[in-house]
């Protein structure tokens, strides 16, 4: 844990509960067994992989100065495992790593949540869950959650930003476990035919963002809760991409439409709500390109809304 970027206000003056996350926060460590655990990705190389911009390999320490200063509210107990780097190129290896640290944290009964870095943390993190059932994930139904402007179900020879959900599939396959994926926010000129085509061969669900603009939020969330009630497990992953352009400018690639802010906030919080959310992840928060902090500031909001209690 870096104590140096857990600096924020102190309201000794005032009445009530004035603490703020970076008066909660602590080093993870195996005495903890309780709360959320902030464990950062700082990976670019997927994004560089994937031709993308790179420099998100920066964003968790720019969530985490983001956080520090945020009312903890509900919020009781934080724990901070430090960051997993990607310096040497060998993205794999960084993936694996993650998924260690992920079922580390697990199974002391803490929650885990991972902070990007490029979307190649979704393959880790999912590892990650993987790792901790072990053989019982032949016996549970896990739910792939991602809020995303792409598919990102790639091919290529290797692990990139844009492949995780492919290399999920491929592993369900591997391990003969059911692959169940739904994208809310996807940007038909985001994708090529060849990936909607790959998305209905692997029985992807998904909800375009111009249908999430357009459509009723009270229908959506009514029916990602009868989605949510058909399985054991909830892996959730955002990649900041899906929000406009002007709400998310410091991301690999800026979205022209979107998905509005409020209503990923919403079907968020029905998730948090399930009690089945196993790990979470949020991608792509790139400080290189971002403005007034902007983008770091909304994924500190939404880590915020994930750590809150179910």
């Amino acid at each position: 844990m870096d104590h140096s970027l857990w600096n924020g206000r102190l309201d000794h003056d005032s009445a009530g509960d004035t603490r703020r996350l970076h008066q909660l926060v602590r080093p993870f460590d195996n005495s903890i067994r309780n709360g959320g655990a902030l464990i950062g990705f700082a990976s670019d190389e997927g994004v560089r992989r994937n031709h993308g911009r790179v420099g998100a390999a920066q964003g968790p320490d720019a969530i985490r100065r983001m956080m520090a200063n945020l009312p903890a509210h509900r919020i009781d107990a934080l724990s901070d495992a430090g960051n997993i780097d990607c310096n040497d190129g060998d993205l794999e290896q960084a993936q694996q790593r993650l998924a260690s640290k992920i079922a580390d944290v697990k199974s002391q009964g803490v929650f885990p949540l991972i902070l990007g870095g490029g979307h190649e943390v979704a393959y880790g993190t999912f590892l990650g869950i993987t790792r901790y059932f072990g053989k019982a994930m032949a016996q549970r139904k896990l739910l792939i959650v991602n809020f995303d402007a792409h598919f990102d179900l790639r091919e290529a020879d290797r692990s990139t930003s844009g492949t995780p959900f492919k290399q999920m599939a491929e592993w369900c396959e591997w391990a003969d476990v059911e692959f169940h994926y739904l994208c809310y926010g996807i940007s038909q000129l985001g994708n090529t035919p060849a990936l909607f085509n790959r998305a209905r061969e692997l029985d992807v669900e998904y909800v375009m963002d111009t249908d999430v603009a357009l459509g009723s939020l009270n229908t959506l969330n009514a029916q990602l809760h009868t989605r949510l009630e058909q399985v054991d497990d909830v892996y959730l992953t955002i990649d900041l991409d899906v929000l406009p352009g002007e709400k998310a400018p410091g991301v690999s690639a800026p979205a022209a439409y979107g998905m509005a802010l409020e209503k990923v906030e919403r079907l968020v919080a029905t998730i948090k709500a399930s009690g089945k959310l196993a790990a979470a992840d949020i991608a792509e928060c790139n400080p290189v390109y971002d403005r007034d902090g902007m983008t770091a500031k909304v994924a500190a909001r939404l880590a915020h809304l994930i750590l809150q209690p179910a």
